[in-house]
């Protein structure tokens, strides 16, 4: 359904006519500029409002994705594997990282003696 009036060349001559009867041919061309004006407007309101309802739509689609990421995370299988990986290497970890510095602190004491010089 289109809601806009379809004039083909006869209406426009018809038109053209009564309002140069009406009008008068002195003040026409006054009239024409006036129309084409408020015809410029009605399509530039037009327009602002199918972008800013496209706008409001892509918000609205953004909003959804964001949501539908959130989901996924919360809900990843994946991730919840690595957590329970990293919980239960937690404390092998700690020990690893205390032994390593046990290591490093006794290669730096200088009263270890080194084994490899007195060969």
């Amino acid at each position: 359904m289109n809601l806009i009036p379809q004039f083909g060349f006869l209406e426009i001559i018809l038109v053209a006519i009564v309002a140069l009867i009406v009008v008068g041919p002195r003040d026409l061309p006054k009239l024409m500029r006036s129309a084409g004006r408020m015809v410029a407007k009605a399509r530039a309101m037009a327009a602002e409002f199918t972008s800013a309802f496209d706008q409001m739509a892509r918000e609205t689609e953004m909003d959804e994705l964001r949501n539908e990421i959130d989901l996924l995370k919360k809900n990843n299988p994946i991730a919840d594997v690595k957590r329970a990986i990293d919980d239960s290497m937690a404390p092998i970890d700690q020990e690893l990282r205390k032994e390593t510095d046990k290591i490093n602190e006794a290669m730096s004491d200088p009263d270890v003696k080194d084994d490899s010089a007195s060969s």
